[in-house]
């Protein structure tokens, strides 16, 4: 723990260190220091019994995410986002993470407007909503939610430059992530827990490796475009049968070096948003271990209607479809899926927001049906209640561990 500590902090510690060299006297030029961040109790309810033994049929917990942010008199500033988690329920859902600690400088260079990030942030691409299918600076945080994705803080350098012509970002970055993962107690996992501490790396500098990812984006009328190339450690792992040190069977995870193209695109037509996000993978393992360049895409639409029924609510359709070149070889549960969903918005003074959603496997059996409420109850205290059903899970399916899996989950947000 303390290891993953100290070169967590490092990237931190050396912003803190640069920021002198932009200006003589950083400390003393501070303008604005805000305190802010959120307060969750959160409770997770499964139906049924688990699958394997050791799990549990509850689980509480509580998550603070404090936020600093320092900026000065040039507008240079420094964020500080942690994450820290308690769980009751299962031992590997109790975690720390620092999400954000990057200093940010920017200005101008030729006529174009520049911006630098130094430390420890996290990196959104994509617009599409099932799956987020070029996304792949950060890290999943697995043991967070099974299916939203939410990701780990990762050290980088990230340069931006930007125009009238559009934004090109470039990334550098080192110290690989590993996936987390459920513990023995935890639900929503495999036959055999996943042991991190003895995951392997494709090259002798493991997780040390340098990584580079650039991307070229840009919104030109109705139209938005982006184009990305990752070259670095896979974020998937191929988890492979072992044991750990008293004896007993595990999974570990193996990541090896890959190369990732990316588009992602959005077209926006009336009340109609057209969606695409597509990938070319290189020296990628398929679920058999076999290396397998691939090709993988999500191609969706949504359709808004507003002020339904002459009210000042929103009602949004939407359908996608996820596919994966290698099939049924596929490490990932979305290799011909069908992803349809309804959001309702009340635009009333609690932002009430309503969404139900089902992804249909036409491969095999498999059907998710998920039910979201998120509502303000006042002032500063926020309600999600959520549904995860998991219908006629198929035993071929990369899920099937999980099929009793099924939970209901309530959390009590305070934000500041």
């Amino acid at each position: 723990m303390l290891n993953r500590i100290v070169h967590q902090c490092a990237p931190l510690v050396a912003a803190w260190i640069l920021a002198p060299l932009f200006s003589g006297n950083a400390i003393a030029q501070i303008e604005t220091l805000e305190l802010s961040g959120r307060l969750s109790v959160e409770s997770r309810w499964f139906p049924r019994t688990g699958a394997w033994p050791g799990q549990r049929s509850h689980g509480s917990g509580v998550v603070a995410e404090p936020r600093l942010y320092v900026e000065d008199a040039r507008g240079r500033s420094f964020t500080l986002a942690p994450f820290l988690r308690f769980d009751a329920g299962d031992e590997r859902r109790t975690h720390v993470d620092l999400r954000e600690a990057y200093f940010l400088a920017f200005g101008e260079f030729l006529g174009q407007e520049w911006e630098v990030r130094l430390g420890v942030d996290r990196v959104f691409w994509g617009v599409t909503e099932s799956r987020h299918l070029v996304n792949i600076v950060n890290q999943i945080d697995l043991v967070e939610h099974p299916y939203r994705e939410p990701t780990l803080g990762q050290p980088m350098a990230h340069l931006t430059f930007s125009g009238d012509w559009g934004a090109v970002e470039l990334f550098g970055m080192t110290w690989h992530r590993a996936r987390t993962f459920p513990g023995n107690s935890g639900r929503l996992r495999f036959p055999l827990v996943v042991d991190n501490e003895r995951a392997s790396y494709e090259r002798d500098a493991g997780r040390w490796q340098p990584e580079f990812a650039a991307r070229y984006s840009r919104s030109s009328g109705e139209m938005d475009v982006g184009v990305s190339v990752f070259d670095g450690i896979s974020r998937d792992p191929l988890l492979l049968p072992g044991v750990d040190p008293g004896g007993g069977p595990v999974l570990i995870p193996d990541y090896e070096r890959i190369r990732q193209f990316g588009l992602d695109a959005q077209l926006t037509a009336g009340p109609w948003l057209f969606k695409l996000e597509g990938l070319g993978r290189a020296g990628s393992r398929d679920r058999r271990g076999v290396e397998e360049d691939y090709v993988a895409s999500t191609l969706g639409a949504e359709y808004t209607v507003h002020s339904l029924l002459g009210s000042a609510a929103e009602l949004s359709l939407i359908g996608e479809w996820n596919y994966d070149g290698r099939g049924r070889n596929a490490t990932n549960i979305f290799q011909n899926d069908l992803f349809l969903a309804a959001r309702l918005a009340f635009n009333d003074i609690q932002s009430t927001e309503v969404l139900g959603s089902m992804m249909n496997d036409f491969d095999t059996t498999t059907r998710v049906l998920t039910f979201e409420v998120n509502r303000r109850i006042s002032g500063r205290f926020s309600l999600h209640l959520e549904a995860i059903a998991l219908l006629d899970v198929d035993a071929g399916d990369l899920s099937y561990a999980s099929r009793r899996d099924s939970f209901v989950e309530l959390n009590v947000i305070y934000n500041h």
